[in-house]
Formats: C-alpha cells, structure tokens, sequence
C-alpha cells in the first residue's frame, strides 16, 4: 500500500514575501526570517528577522517607514548582519526597480487580510514605543520648541560624552586631511577654525552663537581667538554643561551662556552671528522670521554664517522616523530657498560651500563609536534607545552618502554703507592649514 506523505504547509516568511510581492508590486530584495524559523527570499540578499506578529500588526496598523522603525527600535523586527547593507539594498531596489504600493483592490485586500488573519497578527494597535516624541501644543510655539529640542539635546550629557570627541562638537566635521592620524575630533576642530575664518573673529570681536550645543564653537572661539561670545541655546543640559566649561577654562570675561528662544534675543551689534545646525528647527513658515532676526542681530558689514541641513530637490527630507525620534517638527528645504530667505531679510549671500561628504564620515564616525561601546550605551540609556541611535546614524549616513540630504556652510553679510560688504576679494586663506592636527 503506498503510503502519502502530508504536504508542508508554507512558513510565515513564504506567506509574507507573497503578500510582500502582491503589495509591492515587485519581488522583496531581502531575505526573510519569520517567527516560526521559516525563509524566503534570495540565498545571498540582506536578512530581515521578524521576531514577532507585532511587528506584522504595526504594519497592519500603520503602513510605512514609522512603523517599521517602530519595530525595528522594539526589537520584534531586526536585520541579521550590516544594517547599512539591508537598508542600501531597500532604497536601491526602491529606485531601480520602482517598489511602492500599488493600487489594490477590493479582492486584493481580502487576500492580504486572510494571510494577516492566517498568521496570527490580527489584533489591536500596538502601542508606540516610549522613545517616540510625544509633543502638545500648537507647531512652533516657544513651549512645544522646547519640548521638541529637549527630547533629544536632553537625553543626557554623559550620553553625548559617551558618543562624541573631546570637542562635543555635535554637527559636521570638516575632514581637511585624509591622513589616518586625522581622526574625528581633528575634522571638528578643522570646521571650527574654518567658521571662525569665514566670520573673522579676532580678539574682543563679539559673536552670537545661536544653537550652541555643547558650546564647541563657543569655548573654540574664545580660546583660541579672545572673541566675546554670547552662547544660546534652549536645551538645559546644554547651557549647564557649557556654563561648567567656562568655569573651568577661566572664560567668564568672555563667554555668557544664555538658555532661552531665539525669538526672545533682545540687542543686536554683534560683529558675527553663527547658527550651526539649529536652523532646521526653526520650522518652514517661521523661517523668513529667523532670517529677519539674523539680519537685526548683526551690525552692517558684519557676518552671519549659517551652517544647515538640506533635503535634495526632489528628495523628502528627514522622513517619519527622524521626526518622530530624533528630531521632531523639523523642517529642510534645498539649498537655494534657504539662501533665497536669507536674502529676502536683506542679508547678501558671499559664499556657499557643501558638507555633504564630510557629513557621511562625521556620522560613520559616531556610528563606529556606538558599535565599540554598545553596552555601554545599553546600560546608560536603555536598548531601545540604542536601536534608535543606531537606526538614525546608520539611516543618516546613507541619506547624505546618497545625496537625499545635505549639509552647507552659507556666509552672509550684512551691506554697510554704500554696499560695501568688509569681505576679502579671495578666500584661500579660510583654508591653510586646516589640514594640519
């Protein structure tokens, strides 16, 4: 009697990377790893672990980047291997071969219920981790800016120590040298030098320094050039550690630490204005505004040096992950309708210069330092918070390696009499030596 052998039923990884192809309009690039220890996929494709229905039920949920960042950061989905790897082969997928949800219908979303229904997932919505940002009040408003910049400034000194160089410069390097002894805190103090050129700071000239940060700029500028600084930021931590960086350089002559909005900056006269990375806070209607401020706070012929993010011309900008963890209610603009506001406020625009490869090794930089001291991270600020650093600094890098995003130094002035500017004819000499340690 011949004997029939039952047919195996398919894995979970089989049922997905079908509903997968059917949404998709297209194969999966990855390979999947469900719950159940089934694959499916290409043999030599990147590796995505489903560790749980959750992460199946998000989807359901919420479809897009914010819930597979969700759990990603949770743990019930993550990538065997180089995240980098999966994430590039994603996007590049995405724009060779044109992956993005097709128009179902009715018969197509019965299909993909009964497969959920099928695979356990079906259920109610999972709650959103606790590192997401959780904002109130109205966009903009000085309360909920300074909730927003809080929720990621504030997460702790000792954090940031952990992840940056002796500089506690948190923005762009300027890698002028490619020597292997040129590390991450030479490109910073290369970029601090630079902006301190391009504004020609020199003894007892005043600086406004708004969006201070850990005050790299701040305690640079004032020791190494003598210039009278005034520091803002809204972050606490921030003003706290700057303020004890003073006291224990001897700078109170020269430095004053500020903790407060922009928008409450009383006087103006100052020679430079710098604001290194805080702009992409500022929000997009109140950015003529911010502009308008620059224009009032320095004194004709005096210099204003705007250091910024940029989203590519056709490109999203930072996308529902970073707005939601890392930096909430961002907003970036291409280039030249930033460049076109600053003028608009009566600014005149003298040079423009991109960052964006100095920014994919900056953030590479900070990504290594997080993988080497990972447990250390861990035990500071939990692992969910270390996935989502993990997943901003790799997804970062990726964006400016890919020109998604970029980053600029834009030097203005503001005319004096007559339009005369005060500015050099030339500008090599902003950049000799900036190579040297």
């Amino acid at each position: 009697m011949t004997s029939i052998l039952p047919v195996k039923a398919p894995g979970a990884a089989h049922l997905l990377a079908r509903l997968a192809q059917d949404t998709l309009g297209g194969p999966l690039p990855l390979r999947l790893r469900a719950w159940d220890g089934s694959e499916s996929g290409p043999a030599d494709a990147p590796v995505v672990v489903l560790r749980s229905r959750r992460a199946l039920r998000r989807l359901l949920w919420q479809p897009g980047e914010l819930a597979l960042a969700q759990a990603y950061v949770t743990g019930e989905l993550d990538v065997d291997g180089d995240l980098a790897h999966g994430l590039r082969t994603v996007w590049a997928a995405q724009r060779e071969h044109g992956l993005r949800p097709p128009r179902l219908t009715p018969a197509d979303r019965a299909r993909a219920l009964a497969t959920v229904v099928r695979l356990g997932a079906v259920g109610p919505r999972p709650a959103a981790p606790a590192s997401q940002a959780r904002l109130r009040g109205g966009l903009h408003s000085r309360a909920r800016d300074r909730a927003a910049i809080s929720h990621h400034y504030d997460l702790s000194n000792d954090f940031y120590r952990l992840l940056l160089d002796e500089t506690m410069a948190y923005s762009c390097g300027y890698w002028a040298s490619d020597d292997e002894g040129f590390g991450p805190a030479d490109a910073q103090r290369a970029k601090l030098e630079l902006i301190c050129r391009k504004l020609a700071l020199a003894p007892r000239t005043r600086l406004l320094d708004i969006g201070c940060g850990w005050g790299a700029l701040t305690l640079y500028a004032a020791e190494r050039h003598g210039v009278q600084v005034t520091a803002v930021t809204l972050a606490r931590e921030q003003a706290a550690y700057v303020r004890a960086q003073v006291r224990e350089r001897g700078l109170s002559e020269l430095v004053e630490v500020v903790c407060q909005d922009y928008r409450d900056i009383q006087g103006g006269g100052y020679d430079a204005v710098s604001t290194i990375e805080m702009g992409e806070h500022v929000g997009d209607a109140e950015y003529p505004a911010f502009a308008a401020a620059l224009h009032r706070f320095v004194r004709p012929c005096g210099r204003v040096l705007v250091q910024q993010m940029a989203r590519g011309r056709d490109a999203p900008g930072g996308g529902a992950f970073i707005e939601a963890y890392i930096a909430p209610d961002m907003h970036m603009r291409p280039l030249g309708e930033t460049t076109a506001m600053l003028e608009e406020a009566g600014l005149e625009v003298r040079h423009t210069e991109s960052l964006r490869e100095h920014y994919v090794r900056t953030v590479q930089a900070w990504h290594r330092t997080l993988e080497e001291r990972w447990e250390r991270f861990v035990r500071l600020v939990g692992e969910e918070t270390a996935r989502v650093w993990r997943l901003y600094l790799v997804g970062g890098a990726l964006a400016f390696e890919e020109g998604r995003m970029g980053v600029d130094q834009i030097l203005s002035v503001r005319p004096g009499p007559g339009g005369h500017s005060g500015m050099p004819h030339t500008t090599h000499a902003w950049y000799e030596g900036l190579g040297r340690p």
